[in-house]
């Protein structure tokens, strides 16, 4: 009876992953068998790989048993992030779900400190630190200078209630969190349904993480447990080669995403007005491409012509409304 009470609650940590570069998925797996957290299961979720990967985990799953399995789509299909994120919360047994993608890694003491605070906190949700973007992987002294942690935000070690979250990270004041910096009660993933299997990609990290922030109280501590590693094959470099995404300006799957939210706050019946001001906000330079365009290259052409119309409004407001005195005649 006692040894039942003290046990550690199980951690269900899910890898996707699609041709994962070898060397980097084995250092993503072999860094949560270095966790000095002991209560966990690997899930290796397959989205159709079509080299080594797959054997890769297969081995694993068949070394450790106990702790490896291996999943896959039916008929090996390929079909997406969201859809393998969920493939793997779908069979998960833990009370708490961990991510991590085949090229990232965490810290050894990433689920002993997590835990611990959602065990100290049993009011939130969730719980992340700053991640690490990590060029410093490579070993040159020169790509480590570019090493930075996200943007939190907010005072470290604060639990905060929703939808505070979700209103900094559409005012740009926060960053999202990294998929590998999380740690999350498994019912909280799937009372908000998993993850949005129309986001395959870009993106499907900021739509399950909205319904998160509105969802549920999240903790934001103050340590930093994993590192979000850059290579030239990783996802977000992949589609910025391609055209499909550039941070610094409007792109299409910005635009889907924000679409997305504003269905799914309308259809949850929220009605925060500091949420629709900040929505709105990321909006206008799709709805007003050319305003966009003239702010950010043209900001005193954009400021004059500004002023030009808020001076025609008051001109028209002049005319078509009667003077205070003309009012009080009438009366």
């Amino acid at each position: 009876m006692v040894e039942q009470i003290n046990k550690k609650p199980l951690v269900s940590c899910i890898i996707i992953f699609l041709n994962a570069v070898e060397n980097f998925f084995i250092e993503a797996i072999e860094s949560i068998f270095a966790q000095t957290y002991d209560n966990w299961e690997l899930l290796l979720a397959d989205d159709g790989s079509a080299d080594e990967s797959t054997a890769i985990a297969l081995r694993y799953a068949q070394q450790y048993p106990d702790k490896v399995r291996y999943l896959e789509h039916e008929g090996h299909q390929n079909r997406g992030m969201s859809a393998t994120r969920n493939l793997g919360i779908r069979h998960a047994k833990g009370e708490y779900i961990a991510l991590l993608d085949a090229d990232d890694i965490w810290l050894p003491q990433k689920l002993e400190k997590q835990v611990a605070i959602l065990e100290a906190h049993p009011e939130a949700g969730m719980v992340y630190g700053s991640t690490l973007t990590w060029f410093g992987w490579t070993g040159n002294p020169e790509d480590a200078k570019h090493d930075r942690q996200r943007t939190l935000g907010v005072k470290p070690d604060t639990l905060l209630k929703p939808p505070t979250l979700l209103k900094l990270f559409l005012k740009g004041k926060a960053e999202t969190p990294g998929i590998c910096g999380v740690l999350i009660h498994r019912k909280l993933v799937e009372d908000v349904g998993g993850f949005e299997e129309s986001f395959r990609g870009l993106f499907e990290d900021k739509a399950f993480f909205a319904k998160v922030c509105v969802k549920a109280s999240v903790f934001v501590e103050s340590g930093c447990w994993d590192r979000y590693r850059q290579h030239p094959k990783s996802s977000c470099y992949v589609a910025q080669a391609l055209g499909e995404y550039n941070p610094l300006k409007p792109n299409p799957t910005h635009l889907t995403f924000l679409t997305w939210l504003e269905k799914y706050l309308c259809e949850q019946g929220y009605q925060d007005t500091e949420i629709w001001q900040a929505l709105n906000k990321a909006l206008w330079p799709y709805q007003h491409p050319r305003m966009f365009y003239l702010w950010q290259f043209f900001p005193d052409v954009a400021q004059s012509f500004t002023r030009s119309i808020k001076k025609i409004v008051k001109f028209i407001l002049r005319q078509t409304w009667p003077k205070s005195s003309d009012l009080s005649r009438t009366n």
